[in-house]
């Protein structure tokens, strides 16, 4: 019945929208079904009124939300525990949660969510489904829970929670049964909705691998999705939840179109997965929402894009990074390419083994927000905050304050009215000549554009082609002052200042004469297997070398990207060996002069 209903109405809106263009129609929260007899011309005029529903506003709103990866793998040094670990290794010397939430808040982050269990099956929250948890450690006497604790310092702070519960569990015995260990995952999800108060957003990735007993382990997802609507209707489920959408990458990139109206769902059936295949959309998915797909889906959801990426390499804390947390100016670019490209930015910044943020991660952060505030709290427009409609070809103009230069514009549209912008330009009035800024395709909640320096008079949006009228919001524009990097990057492949390339494997380099050195990047490349494993050596005459680096590139394997890898301390050397141990694979995967760029001072 609910299914007719729904045909239904959608046909009822169809013909309202083709007979009648004067008011606006109902809009649909989060999901329509199509008939089958709609035309696709039908559908792309429905998902313009396609919308989120009040969980999906309220989470889109937050724009930073911290990861907190803490547990077994701060104490083993490992990123993967395998679930063998001894309860005893986890002692936190310090603990404080108010300081994660305190410094979190100051940096302008808005919801904090906790590792609650890791792939290695470890609770830090006294769980009866397991021994394998908090209550079976040194810390606080068996008697503590990281999970209470840092839920009462978010309240305390007015900062919203999160858990995140690894469906992968390599410690329980009933893993890969599948309805015993759905059983148990649901007892542990149940005590995490009900034991700590409010839960804003409940985070699951789709890991999964055999069990102890060889068999693969079938997720009942379905029951997940009800226990958490049935005891925390107020949550947004994430990644394998139907709420929130992972963007694809590890690395801080949105897309540059990016849909929150998408065919895409989360592979939790077999029918979900068939259609997903049909339309070959998944989470990587360059194309998640254009006309064409419209035009072959069965179904559209509000399914918003989360980018996910850590401050450091790794996605737990490693001593040895200290010296590879993210600068200023990377930081500020992710902040750029994910909430400013339609998503939400979740930054994972991993507590040290003392139980606290590390200091320098603790000065990132707090330089990321005091910059952020900087920027955006002084809007150089008059009137942009005056809604309106657009239909193609539509413009507005805006006043500038007071002359000041500009180089960001701000633009949002109200997605409690559908995300319809599919193209759009910004001008600027300089003397008397119109000069474009910047241009896009879709908009939703909010789209920023960086552009050069500039001091106009007026700024003008065009809104190019739109789904149905869109729903101009707002428009800003703010001057980004420039972040300082003090590192240089010398590209091997350049031979800059006669260096040569003495060795390929091991590779060695004989940079001329002595260089202080502070690093080096490494890029994969994604035709060849990358380096896991390696080591760093230096030398002044090529013949007495010394090792100042012995690492892996954590997380490299489902996260190719540029490894910015800082030594402890400055090194002075003519000399510089790059010895591979072993590839992601196993394999023999030696390092190339392409893939290389010393940092130096």
């Amino acid at each position: 019945m609910r299914q007719i209903l729904i045909v239904a109405s959608l046909l009822a809106a169809i013909v309202l929208f083709d007979g009648c263009r004067q008011k606006e129609r109902a809009y649909f929260e989060k999901e329509i079904i199509f008939p089958e007899e709609i035309t696709p011309e039908q559908k792309i005029k429905l998902s313009a009124y396609l919308t989120p529903t009040p969980q999906q506003y309220a989470w889109q709103q937050l724009e930073l939300t911290a990861f907190i990866h803490f547990g077994m793998n701060t104490f083993t040094g490992r990123e993967w525990g395998d679930g063998t670990e001894d309860p005893s290794v986890f002692q936190p010397t310090d603990f404080n949660a108010e300081q994660w939430v305190s410094v979190l808040q100051k940096a302008g982050f808005n919801m904090l969510i906790l590792t609650a269990k890791h792939h290695d099956g470890f609770c830090l929250w006294p769980t009866k489904t397991t021994a394998h948890s908090v209550a079976s450690s040194p810390w606080r006497g068996g008697q503590g829970n990281i999970v209470r604790e840092v839920k009462n310092a978010c309240d305390k702070y007015n900062m919203k929670f999160g858990v995140y519960l690894s469906p992968w569990d390599r410690n329980a015995r009933s893993y890969g049964d599948s309805p015993a260990y759905n059983h148990l995952f649901i007892q542990q999800l149940t005590e995490l909705l009900t034991q700590y108060g409010r839960i804003d957003e409940v985070w699951f990735d789709g890991a999964n691998a055999e069990g102890p007993n060889g068999k693969r382990q079938i997720y009942d997802w379905e029951r997940f999705y009800q226990v958490i609507d049935s005891l925390q209707p107020q949550s947004v489920k994430a990644i394998m939840g139907n709420d929130i959408r992972w963007v694809g990458n590890e690395s801080g990139l949105g897309r540059q179109t990016e849909w929150s109206v998408t065919p895409l769902q989360p592979d939790i059936n077999e029918s979900i997965v068939e259609e997903n295949k049909r339309l070959g959309v998944s989470p990587m998915s360059e194309d998640l929402g254009s006309r064409k797909l419209i035009g072959e889906a069965k179904a559209l959801y509000w399914y918003p894009s989360e980018v996910d990426v850590s401050i450091r390499p790794g996605w737990f804390y490693h001593p040895e990074e200290d010296h590879q947390v993210k600068t200023l100016a990377q930081l500020v670019d992710i902040y750029y390419q994910s909430v400013g490209l339609n998503s939400v930015l979740l930054l994972n910044i991993p507590p040290d083994t003392r139980g606290q943020l590390h200091e320098i991660d603790s000065r990132r952060l707090i330089e990321f927000g005091d910059y952020l505030s900087y920027v955006f709290k002084n809007d150089k427009l008059s009137d942009g905050h005056n809604a309106w409609r657009a239909k193609p070809g539509d413009f507005k103009e805006f006043d500038m304050k007071d002359g000041d230069p500009i180089n960001t514009i701000l633009l949002q549209e109200d997605i409690l009215k559908g995300q319809r912008v599919e193209v759009f330009k910004v001008e600027g009035l300089i003397g008397s000549e119109w000069i474009k800024l910047g241009e896009g395709t879709t908009i939703g909640y909010k789209r920023l554009i960086k552009f050069d320096d500039c001091t106009p008079s007026k700024i003008r949006v065009t809104i190019l082609e739109t789904r149905e009228k869109a729903a101009m919001k707002r428009v800003g524009a703010y001057f980004a002052p420039a972040i300082d990097d003090s590192f240089n990057s010398m590209p091997i492949s350049n031979n800059p200042s006669g260096w040569k390339v003495i060795a390929n494997d091991p590779f060695t380099l004989d940079m001329s004469k002595t260089m202080v050195i502070e690093g080096f990047t490494y890029t994969p490349d994604p035709q060849k297997e990358s380096v896991f494993a390696y080591t760093v050596e230096i030398s002044n005459d090529g013949k007495n070398w010394k090792e100042v680096r012995n690492n892996e590139f954590a997380n490299i394997k489902n996260n190719p990207i540029k490894q910015r890898v800082m030594f402890k301390q400055q090194v002075k050397a003519r000399f510089i060996r790059f010895q591979s141990l072993v590839g992601i694979d196993g394999g023999n995967a030696p390092f190339a002069p392409t893939q290389i760029k010393i940092l130096t001072k």
